[in-house]
């Protein structure tokens, strides 16, 4: 399992990395603040679409060989990212990227999904997705602070680096004889979402990761606003409130248990991260950065939850399971990353907060239903959408 996590780590660093640089990027090739922010929007649609295919391959592919081949050329297109000699390059090695990125992760969790016994599955998950936010803040945090030192190029070369030795890592994870692969059906993915209670739940994926991207995307642009001294390593460290993601998604299972159930607990997460949300109005750096750590406090605590609920409950077909959780994920991801531009450009930062907002209590107000899967997990029984047909 370490050998997983650190590749969790750097392609979450991958993904992440271009972030609190977004600001010198566009000064650098004379873009628009939404042109630069394309530069994450560009990697998330892919995101978005891909681990539905990614998720079928899994079922009849061993991870481990996707795993290795897709992090060999992540490690690749990073020295390309390095030697881009304009912004239209960043843009056509981010879009690789974004195809590369959803393999990788999808592996990810169904190896560790899979490798794990049932009763220990959200606990590993939790591990996983902790290692996630280590690698979105080490990414940020890191690339800020090369680019104070050595330029805004070099982060990328050290990723590469890095990657290469996660290729050569990876080829001692053992053999996936306990993974029982099928061939996929296409029917699989419909079987999935009329699993009873999922397909809100992916909704609610969607619109909570939609508001987080928004968030992290644009909030460089707020403090080089509000700030002369926004330099790109004090706009890596904003991102120190990623960390407390871990603990949030370590304890996630512990939380589950105080407030009773998983949806509680995603409730609790939801109004948390609305919350947080509202107070970033406050034009303050200092807020801004208290305010993070409570903002992704919240927003793992319903990543972790949720990500363990659907491996919990699906009794089979994980790989599409995970991958339409990516894809959901993702898709809102890259609707909030490039999406609140326009507010911006007319309404300000203000207004972006007020549109991230009302998206936010949406998905609390859908969370606050009482579904067949919504009951079973308030009582604290979660069950498949196939258990819950048979005893219907």
């Amino acid at each position: 399992m370490p050998i997983i996590f650190f590749t969790t780590v750097l392609t979450l660093s991958a993904l992440y990395a271009p972030q609190p640089l977004l600001p010198v990027i566009m000064q650098e090739f004379g873009v628009s603040r939404s042109a630069a922010a394309f530069l994450t929007t560009v990697s998330f649609l892919p995101l978005s679409i891909a681990p539905l295919f990614y998720g079928y391959v899994l079922e009849s592919v061993s991870p481990r060989r996707m795993l290795r081949w897709t992090v060999l050329l992540l490690a690749v297109s990073e020295v390309f990212f390095f030697l881009a000699p304009n912004f239209a390059s960043l843009v056509v090695v981010r879009l690789f990227q974004g195809l590369l990125v959803p393999a990788i992760l999808t592996a990810l969790m169904t190896y560790v999904s899979l490798a794990s016994a049932k009763m220990h599955v959200q606990r590993a998950m939790a591990t996983y997705i902790a290692a996630t936010i280590l690698g979105g803040f080490l990414g940020r945090a890191f690339s800020g602070w090369v680019a104070g030192v050595f330029g805004w190029r070099y982060s990328f070369l050290v990723l590469a680096a890095s990657l290469l030795l996660a290729y050569f890592l990876l080829s001692r994870l053992k053999g996936e004889t306990r993974l029982n692969l099928t061939r996929p059906h296409p029917r699989m993915i419909l079987s999935v979402l009329r699993q009873r209670g999922f397909l809100p739940l992916y909704l609610a994926v969607f619109g909570f990761f939609l508001v987080f991207a928004a968030i992290m995307n644009f909030i460089p642009f707020r403090l080089t606003e509000i700030s002369e001294q926004a330099t790109e390593f004090r706009i890596g460290m904003m991102y120190s409130g990623y960390l407390m993601g871990i603990v949030a998604s370590l304890g996630a299972a512990w939380v589950a248990r105080k407030v009773g159930s998983e949806m509680r607990a995603l409730r609790l997460g939801m109004a948390v991260f609305t919350g947080a949300l509202a107070m970033m109005l406050i034009p303050s750096v200092s807020v801004l950065f208290v305010v993070m750590f409570v903002f992704c406090g919240g927003m793992f605590l319903v990543h972790s939850t949720a990500s363990g609920l659907f491996n919990r409950c699906a009794r089979e077909g994980q790989g599409l399971v995970n991958g339409l959780y990516v894809s959901f994920y993702y898709a809102g991801g890259a609707i909030g990353s490039y999406g609140p531009g326009p507010i911006y450009r007319d309404w300000g930062w203000n207004g972006v907060i007020f549109a991230l907002v009302a998206v936010s209590l949406m998905v609390l107000v859908a969370l606050m239903g009482r579904g067949p899967l919504a009951a079973a997990m308030d009582s604290g029984e979660p069950r498949s959408g196939h258990d819950a047909q048979a005893r219907s």
